[in-house]
């Protein structure tokens, strides 16, 4: 199947824009850059959107879905919206049991830990989609020539919520049953794919002009338990995507070790965190891949001059790779001064090596 005659990738909207020409390894027109949770918590009109509405809710109700995605476009001047939205909403679609509690993240009722409980899982419906296709339609129609990235969590991300039942610091449980509960960990895994390769599919035939799959926190393996059990679950979710032909891209924190593991499963673009420079990112994936990162929240904070200057580090670095699309190393904190990436985004566009 391909696009739609009226999607932004076939009408001429996005094709040529600077973010999807340098994810496709062409010379943009202008340095792209846009930031991962720039829809959130450090937008005053953010906080007043979501008053009294839960995080779910809120990627749920697509009017509201949509207004967030567009703030920060409409205020910074970046290059791409990414969908307002949260990984764990395929679960919640599908009839899993999950809230995001203020304060500690993803909880679910019932942690998924035996056979029986992934045999138990519901299956996510193309029915169950459609206020997701709805919102990213509303905000299509508002971006014009700007493209919107559809985003995913990656498979492991996915099922470490679903196997711990709340956030951890090691992911100790998922990382014991891949090793001692092999069937019941692929089992999962092939749950998680499809769920979120469908909640990628639904954006992007609905309007998004490339999807991110987010592995957030698959720096807590090593590289060869990365292959054998995440890689080709990883691949499977894409799987669902790849005929539309919109540009892939791979992001995932700690993850310096794993990089030529990530663009194995079939991407266009790695995204690299703060860890580790540019420069040996395109050196470890053979100077052949598309990079986007990596600048260090943590700047976002520091006096302009450091910041400035730590900015064209990260794009002189990019320099090396086929294409750069700058981006943080992580996301926005909620404490950031909008102003400080409105002044990033002018900043990066004004480089021009």
């Amino acid at each position: 199947m391909t696009l739609s005659p009226d999607h932004p990738l076939k009408d001429g909207r996005t094709a040529q824009s600077p973010l999807i020409t340098a994810y496709r390894g062409g010379r943009p027109s202008r340095k792209p850059v846009w930031f991962m949770r720039q829809a959130g918590r450090s937008l005053p009109e953010y906080r007043k959107a979501r008053e009294g509405v839960g995080m779910l809710e809120a990627c749920l109700r697509p009017e509201l879905a949509a207004e967030i995605t567009l703030q920060p476009v409409r205020r910074h001047d970046v290059d791409a919206g990414i969908f307002f939205s949260d990984i764990v909403i395929p679960l919640k679609l599908a009839g899993v049991d999950v809230d995001i509690v203020p304060g500690v993240g993803p909880v679910l009722a019932n942690p998924v830990r035996t056979e029986t409980d992934v045999a138990a899982l519901p299956r996510l419906t193309d029915a169950a989609l459609e206020p997701i296709r709805e919102a990213v339609r509303l905000t299509v129609d508002e971006l014009g020539t700007t493209p919107l990235i559809g985003f995913a969590g990656a498979p492991f991300t996915v099922a470490a919520y679903m196997v711990e039942g709340r956030p951890s610091r090691d992911h100790l449980g998922p990382r014991t049953m891949m090793h001692g509960d092999p069937g019941t960990w692929a089992a999962l895994m092939a749950w998680t794919a499809d769920a979120s390769g469908r909640f990628l599919r639904a954006q992007i035939e609905a309007g998004a002009s490339a999807g991110q799959l987010f592995d957030s926190w698959a720096g807590s393996l090593g590289l060869e338990d990365y292959r054998r059990f995440v890689a080709p679950y990883s691949s499977q979710a894409l799987d669902h995507v790849r005929d539309l032909g919109a540009p892939l891209v791979h992001f995932g924190t700690g993850t310096s070790e794993l990089l030529g593991a990530m663009y194995e499963v079939g991407v266009d673009v790695v995204g690299v965190d703060y860890r580790l420079p540019l420069h040996e990112a395109n050196r470890r994936l053979g100077g052949r891949v598309v990079l986007q990162g990596n600048i260090d929240p943590a700047l976002l904070a520091a006096p302009w001059n450091t910041l400035e200057a730590h900015v064209r580090d990260v794009v002189k670095g990019g320099a090396s790779a086929p294409g750069h699309v700058v981006n943080l190393g992580h996301g926005v904190p909620p404490e950031t001064d909008p102003d400080v990436l409105t002044r990033v985004v002018e900043l990066v566009h004004s480089i021009t090596y």
